[in-house]
């Protein structure tokens, strides 16, 4: 397929690698083109506009938030976009901003496809991604071939596009409470002379194995927060969207409101582009540990 990729960071840049691994022709487009040096070498083509990016079979876009996907997806740029054309959008954006997307595609004969992804930078380096996909179902299934290319599995939940982001949101919400509650379990134990890392080692053997209770825990027992994996200044953002698409319902999320003040304690701190395990470091902190 013939794919354009919008926003090369560290994710974008992995998932445009395994998209060119995989055999599909990949147009990129970055506000710093020199950082699509890696993706040059491997056979991708930069190109200097994002209109020149928004052609032929689909587009996929990774940018960092409301405000970058706001400055770069905008009317101009859909109203010149071939009729057809499929977006994908792989960003963790808000609801209110995915739901003006989808409507701004259909008025112009556009497919737009939600398709946040779950997982780290090394697992979008290996392929490993989980995506979470909505939108038309004949969209999702011409870019299938690319979401095998960059993730494991693909989930798809319907067709209306702002549901995938509210999936990953509320994902993004447990996460960072498991983070919070680590760090607060290991300024406890701290307390009694008792060692995280024997405490994983029980905790994670039985009643909380997975990546979030064995990865998290493990960077917060050995105080390892840079370099970030996931910064704790984009949890911060991904708890104030959860908090935000909980409020436009009228559900209260208490223990978001905690995870989001924590996060504000760290990056008050200094310590927003730190790791998101940094909350350990900030239940220290609290602790006068």
């Amino acid at each position: 397929m013939d794919i354009g990729f919008i926003g090369i960071g560290e994710m974008g840049t992995a998932m445009a690698a395994n998209i060119l691994k995989a055999g599909h022709q990949v147009r990129v487009w970055n506000r710093s083109p020199e950082r699509a040096q890696r993706l040059v070498d491997a056979g991708a083509q930069v190109v200097g506009s994002v209109a020149e990016a928004f052609t032929g079979d689909a587009v996929f876009s990774m940018l960092a938030d409301d405000a970058a996907v706001r400055e770069v997806i905008d009317a101009p740029l859909l109203e010149q976009a071939p009729r057809g054309q499929i977006h994908v959008n792989m960003a963790t954006i808000s609801v209110t901003l995915a739901e003006e997307l989808a409507h701004a595609h259909a008025q112009r004969g556009l497919n737009y496809v939600a398709a946040p992804v779950m997982g780290r930078p090394d697992a979008a380096a290996a392929g490993k991604l989980t995506i979470v996909a909505a939108g038309p179902a004949e969209a999702i299934d011409r870019v299938q071939p690319v979401f095998d290319a960059i993730g494991q599995k693909t989930w798809r939940i319907g067709s209306l596009a702002q549901q995938a982001n509210v999936m990953k949101l509320a994902t993004n919400f447990l996460i960072g409470s498991a983070v919070e509650s680590l760090g607060e379990a290991a300024a406890m134990l701290a307390g009694h002379g008792v060692a995280m890392q024997d405490f994983l080692d029980v905790i994670t053997s039985g009643l909380f194995q997975g990546v979030v209770y064995q990865g998290y825990g493990k960077m917060i027992a050995e105080q390892r927060y840079e370099p970030a994996l996931f910064k704790a200044r984009l949890g911060m953002k991904d708890v104030r969207l959860a908090l935000a698409a909980a409020e436009s319902v009228m559900t209260p999320m208490p223990v978001a409101s905690v995870v989001r003040d924590s996060l504000l304690d760290a990056i008050a701190h200094g310590d927003g582009d730190k790791d998101f395990a940094v909350l350990g470091q900030v239940a220290a902190r609290r602790a006068g540990r």
